[in-house]
């Protein structure tokens, strides 16, 4: 197996059009040697920039993107323009992900600033939550793409990076102008005013919101509980979906701003699949993280809502670290975590008690669970094993599974699923797609879940699943 080329930036010392020039003829020599297009990966260091507004000043709703964005950790990441691309069906998606990325890595040349995070190629992915979906759904169950440019902000520090695909008959010239000018503007972007990406436009209103088989979840609550009673299994999620139509089509990317502000402790993120359509929403759970060799995950169950007061936050507090029926759905998620690690050879370390987790409008149980990697374990085995945790679909797995699809009787789609990044040194992000909306033109639909275990109660849940839906409902209806 071949693998990237890797130029280290002071060989290139001559920041200049001739030597860009240089590398790229060069590109297109092993282009036509090899009989297969090469990437020219470019990462350089730039001013302050944000990736968001970096996003919503070119945004085209015909191309590809990703953004993930952590307030709290000072991070941020976003990313458009499929240069290379592909989707796949099926249970073999993850495998096929990661092929199809090790070919295109041997067949790049990464150059440039790569000392930090976010140099170097990077794949942008989706997956939903089931190995398949319907032929009319937006996305694939799997998407993965290398983008044309991504910009990132990362402890302070702000990198560009800018992928070229080369051919054997690549017009090196017209490239290397179209590179020269987009470093010209990333060194000093100027972005556009609000009202020419529509902020300061007339706000979508919201004309009709129905939910989607309504008076079903309490139903389907009381019919788990009694599968849960035999024995059939320990835990199960259900999902509920509010649709809204609004009268012109929704702006996804200037809700964003909204949940990264009120949300600091989530992951805020999009992702387009280039027809117009993007997953949007403001996600709490990290699936998996892997830097520098460490992995790091989260188990997250449990809910209680926030107090209006000190006094009432305390008690929801004291209550959530005390409820049995939230303890052992957590425990459920914590061990099946620490199970599915140990599948792929990895041995992970949880916390031995769950923490508090505080968001704006909820709060979590939350155990840390902290593992050391070898490079024999790529981060897409890993995932494929992970995914879905019982955090979003059930325990034991085999069970539940098949049984969430006829309970909810609506197709979850990207609702539940992965969306992240990796690149070629086996790092990566990896988020659950919750607390999360469907934007396609004037129609959103919002899905939100809850954990059913032994001791859970219908309205209870529906409560719980009312607060997490009102947080993008709030985000998508308030100025």
């Amino acid at each position: 197996m071949e693998f990237m080329q890797i130029i280290p930036s002071k060989m290139l010392p001559e920041r200049n059009e001739a030597a860009l020039r240089e590398l790229l003829e060069g590109c297109r020599d092993t282009s036509r040697s090899k009989s297969h297009f090469q990437i020219a990966s470019i990462s350089l260091l730039v001013n302050h920039i944000d990736p968001l507004a970096v996003l919503q000043s070119i945004y085209d709703p015909s191309e590809l993107h990703c953004y993930i964005e952590r307030a709290a950790d000072n991070e941020a990441v976003a990313a458009a323009e499929a240069v290379v691309q592909a989707r796949f069906n099926g249970t073999d998606r993850f495998a096929a992900v990661k092929s199809f990325s090790e070919d295109i890595l041997d067949n790049t040349i990464a150059v440039g600033d790569l000392d930090g995070a976010f140099t170097g190629p990077h794949f942008f992915i989706a997956f939903t939550f089931d190995d398949s979906v319907s032929e009319d759904y937006s996305f694939p169950a799997a998407t993965v793409f290398l983008p044309r440019w991504q910009v990132s902000r990362s402890k302070g520090k702000y990198r560009a990076v800018a992928n070229l695909k080369i051919e054997a008959d690549t017009d090196i010239d017209s490239l290397v102008s179209r590179v020269w000018s987009a470093y010209r503007k990333f060194g000093v972007f100027e972005y556009l005013p609000d009202a020419e990406h529509g902020e300061a436009s007339q706000r979508p209103e919201i004309k009709t919101s129905r939910e989607l088989m309504p008076g079903l979840f309490a139903q389907s609550v009381k019919k788990a509980l009694k599968a849960i009673d035999r024995g059939a299994y320990e835990k199960i999620v259900l999902a509920r979906c509010v649709e809204l139509v609004a009268d012109q089509p929704w702006q996804p990317l200037n809700v964003l701003n909204k949940l990264r502000e009120r949300f600091t402790g989530c992951f805020t993120f999009s992702f387009s699949g280039g027809d117009a359509s993007s997953f949007i929403g403001s996600t709490p759970e990290r699936l998996l993280q892997i830097r520098n060799g460490h992995l790091l995950t989260e188990a997250i169950a449990g809910s209680a809502p926030r107090g209006a007061s000190a006094s009432e936050d305390a008690k929801y507090s004291r209550g959530l670290l005390e409820s049995k029926k939230d303890l052992h759905e957590h425990v459920c998620v914590r061990e099946s975590i620490l199970r599915r690690l140990r599948y792929v050879g990895v041995v992970g370390r949880a916390q031995r008690e769950p923490r508090l987790l505080s968001l704006a409008n909820v709060q979590h149980l939350s155990t840390r669970i902290e593992a050391r990697l070898n490079d024999s374990v790529h981060i897409l085995d890993i995932l494929a094993e992970m995914h879905p945790t019982p955090a979003v679909g059930g325990s034991p797995r085999e069970a539940t599974l098949p049984q969430i699809s006829e309970l909810e009787q609506i197709e979850r789609g990207l609702y539940a699923g992965v969306i992240g990044w990796f690149n070629h040194l086996n790092e990566g992000e990896m988020i659950v797609g919750i607390r999360s909306a469907l934007i396609q033109g004037e129609l959103a639909r919002l899905y939100a879940g809850a954990g059913i275990v032994a001791g859970s109660d219908s309205q209870r849940e529906m409560r719980e699943t009312d607060l997490k839906l009102r947080a993008l409902l709030e985000a998508l209806s308030q100025p």
